[in-house]
């Protein structure tokens, strides 16, 4: 494992994710043919790194509604009860149970609420790093991660065969937050 001493830059603290600068993508195939891409435009959330990392913590909430795949008609489907059913459920939300860095690869456990439903899931991925940011005095980090999820698991689309759209979905994270002062 690594200690706070061994990461460039490491700063202890509370770091707001900044949506400006960060990106929840997701990979879903379909026809079993091709893979379809979409992001999520809306995300928040705090990053706590522990005076030890592996005392850190991660917590996010993406609005589901906020679901964008360049396809006005496929979004407003996918937003429907067939599938997010952004009106009962508005939210996606992350709670991390364990941290673990070693080096620059990140690994974060934690609980992945959709559709109402509540999944352990384990994002792997790199720590970008800890740096300066655009206004003097600002401090910010970056964190790559990916998971692989069923969404059958999670009770969304469950009319919708798997040779239409496929279970296992990739979501992608490319985060950058600021430290709150």
């Amino acid at each position: 494992m690594t200690t706070a001493t061994q990461i460039p830059g490491y700063v202890a603290g509370t770091w707001t994710i900044d949506p400006v600068h960060s990106d929840v993508t997701f990979i879903v195939r379909h026809l079993g043919v091709s893979k379809v891409r979409g992001r999520f435009n809306s995300v928040s959330g705090q990053i706590v790194t522990g005076q030890d990392p592996k005392d850190s913590s991660v917590n996010a909430v993406i609005e589901a509604g906020s679901i964008d795949t360049k396809n006005e008609q496929r979004d407003g489907h996918v937003r429907s009860a067939d599938f997010l059913d952004v009106e009962t459920h508005k939210a996606l939300t992350f709670t991390s149970t364990a941290v673990h860095v070693d080096g620059e690869s990140v690994t974060i456990e934690g609980d992945l609420t959709l559709h109402g439903v509540t999944q352990s899931v384990t994002l792997t991925g790199e720590l970008g790093g800890f740096g300066d940011g655009m206004t003097e005095g600002a401090k910010v980090l970056g964190v790559s991660a990916s998971t692989e999820i069923s969404r059958s698991a999670f009770g969304v689309g469950a009319g919708i065969p798997s040779a239409v759209v496929s279970d296992k979905i990739k979501i992608e994270l490319d985060i950058e937050a600021g430290l709150q002062s």
